[in-house]
């Protein structure tokens, strides 16, 4: 999903359409709970205008936005995406893989996986430009473990403050239960793999 904000490269029609799924299914999941745009931006921590642009699909979260989001509604990113496709697959070849971007991050996120609500752990592919640095104020599941595996360039990594430099072919095992950072320096992208496993 691409952002059309402020100048920002403009959203094609199957971005479009994926930004439209996905605020319809947070739309719904406000609704399964009866909460107001008030409640949950008290619950969330996000302005009530920033939710009720995302799901009338006006604007596609940041990262930290969706995970924040996640958070309160006990779920993966991996698996909000998954609730937004189609059928699950048993197979999905890398060109089906669905990618979501935030621009103005530097950040990618594949989700290699093929998606399955039932299923524990899923596999995901994360990019980084040179400089991007993405701070996530709190784990989407409480107690998430996670393994950072640096495939090319390298990570930096903090986890309750302590931080962690990855170069390629490093891998970091940590269960998640307050704020992360990921941080590529430099020089150039970073491109690593993430098992995350639901407690």
């Amino acid at each position: 999903m691409k952002r059309a904000q402020g100048g920002a490269e403009a959203p094609d029609a199957a971005d479009t359409q994926l930004d439209t799924r996905l605020g319809s299914r947070l739309a719904a999941l406000r609704a399964e709970r009866g909460w107001s745009l008030g409640e949950l931006a008290e619950r969330s921590g996000i302005s009530r205008s920033t939710l009720s642009r995302a799901e009338r699909a006006e604007i596609s979260p940041t990262a930290s936005v969706l995970n924040r989001l996640c958070n309160v509604y006990g779920r993966t990113m991996s698996r909000l995406l998954s609730e937004i496709e189609s059928e699950p697959a048993l197979l999905v070849r890398a060109a089906e893989q669905p990618v979501w971007e935030d621009h103005s991050a530097g950040f990618a996120r594949r989700s290699v996986s093929p998606p399955h609500a039932g299923l524990r752990a899923e596999l995901v592919e994360g990019r980084l430009t040179e400089g991007a640095d993405i701070e996530y104020d709190r784990p989407p599941v409480p107690g998430l473990e996670q393994h950072v595996w640096v495939l090319d360039g390298a990570l930096e990594v903090t986890v309750r403050e302590a931080e962690h430099r990855l170069g390629a072919g490093d891998c970091l095992r940590m269960r998640v239960w307050g704020p992360t950072r990921f941080r590529c320096a430099g020089p150039g992208a970073v491109r690593y793999a993430l098992a995350v496993v639901l407690p």
